[in-house]
């Protein structure tokens, strides 16, 4: 009996797109996390004694922004090497061979696949025989498996693949292929990488996407790490997912329904973050709180947004002081008035909203207010308005602004006639 790690998309030292500019962002915990990873992954090979590791594909993130990467990714294959424990890796698409402009020689323990063709190499003392080809360029669209060898009889077969197999969501199709061209190949276990998300594909043969080593950004939310498979007999006996994130990104969606106020929102967000921050297991959590659901509450939340962006985020705090940062706040409420039905009230509220409705789908209007809105989108409180990236040119995300300029309004309106009514 032995056990190996299969691992991928360690995007080394990946860039931080989007969160150099948010003040309260704990960047060096971000910086450093996808190294914290791949530590974590080398101190599990050498702790559960694994006999090898396989790595399938997009090491790094792109071109090394200077040699500091690459010499920690040595520094690591020299620790499974002192270990005695082989690493078997291929490029992907991220860092494929016309993608990386600087190279260090790897320690001798690392085999890196041909990417021009398919290879095999075998290891005789274990009975086991690893296939695999890496991406001689960022974009592969012949199906690789096409030149993958048949299966070693008598040996365990392994295929190392960078993969979009028949496409997954947020995935580019990269090296499109499917189960039943992996499973006439005849081998026990295919090692995928590409899709971020883990994911077990098929059982015969074993087809295994082991997600990201290290969620990046807040769509990748959930635990992060690699597989631990155990193989008896010639054959694969089971894997367990091994958890090796140091920072964990997490949708924390609250509901609000039936919130008579503000104060009642927080209590509910306070718990939903408590809740999650203990499920984080010790880790730094990155959250972004979304609040929904029909609520009196609503009208509150809307006029003075900014504040109770804030206010949640000073309750994270005191869940955590340093273990928990809400990286965006999402208010997705509504009134308890229905507005579809308020449409048609012969009232100065139903005008308003007639007239919300008919601007929307008045597209020469829209265009007609292009101009103008490049003028009122700096009027408008920033809260507002979640701009960024808005093309003021386009007709279809003006009509979207009119959506935010709606809930503010009435928000404004229900809180108005709910002080003349005291």
């Amino acid at each position: 009996m032995f056990q190996f790690l299969h691992a991928a998309d360690i995007h080394l030292d990946s860039p931080l797109v989007g969160l150099e500019g948010k003040s309260d962002a704990p960047l060096d915990e971000l910086r450093g996390a996808t190294r914290e990873a791949l530590e974590n992954l080398v101190q599990l090979a050498i702790s559960e004694e694994v006999a090898f590791v396989l790595l399938a594909g997009d090491l790094y993130d792109g071109s090394w922004k200077d040699y500091n990467t690459g010499l920690f990714f040595v520094r690591q294959m020299a620790r499974l090497r002192a270990a005695q424990i082989p690493v078997f890796l291929i490029s992907g698409n991220h860092d494929a061979a016309s993608t990386i402009a600087k190279k260090l020689h790897l320690p001798d323990n690392v085999h890196a696949f041909s990417t021009r063709k398919a290879e095999t190499r075998v290891l005789d003392n274990l009975g086991v025989a690893i296939h695999g080809q890496g991406f001689a360029s960022r974009v592969v669209t012949d199906n690789l498996v096409l030149g993958f060898p048949p299966a070693e009889t008598g040996l365990l077969n392994i295929g190392l693949l960078h993969s979009s197999l028949t496409g997954r969501p947020g995935h580019e199709p990269y090296a499109p292929c499917t189960v039943e061209s992996l499973r006439n190949k005849g081998y026990q276990y295919w090692a995928l990488g590409h899709v971020h998300t883990r994911e077990v594909v098929a059982e015969d043969p074993w087809v295994v996407f082991p997600g990201n080593l290290q969620g990046r950004h807040a769509r990748e939310t959930g635990p992060k790490g690699c597989v631990l498979v155990t193989v008896e007999d010639g054959a694969i006996a089971g894997h367990t997912f091994r958890a090796l994130d140091v920072l964990r990104w997490t949708r924390c969606d609250v509901d609000a329904a039936g919130a008579d106020d503000a104060a009642q929102v927080l209590e509910r967000v306070r718990d939903a973050l408590a809740r999650q921050w203990v499920a984080a297991d010790g880790r730094l959590l990155a959250a972004r709180v979304t609040v929904k659901g029909v609520c009196a509450a609503h009208a509150a939340l809307q006029r003075r947004r900014d504040h109770w962006v804030q206010e949640v985020r000073a309750l994270a705090a005191t869940v955590s002081p340093e273990g928990l940062w809400v990286e965006k706040v999402e208010f997705d409420t509504r009134p308890e008035l229905d507005l579809a039905a308020a449409v048609d009230r012969d009232d100065a509220l139903g005008g308003f909203l007639r007239r919300i409705r008919d601007g929307q789908a008045d597209r020469v209007g829209l265009e007609g207010y292009a101009a103008e809105f490049a003028d009122l989108r700096h009027k408008l409180p920033s809260e507002y308005l979640d701009t960024e990236g808005l093309d003021p040119s386009d007709p279809d995300a003006l009509g979207a602004v009119l959506d935010s300029v709606r809930e503010l309004l009435v928000a404004q309106l229900l809180e108005g006639q709910g002080a003349e009514s005291r």
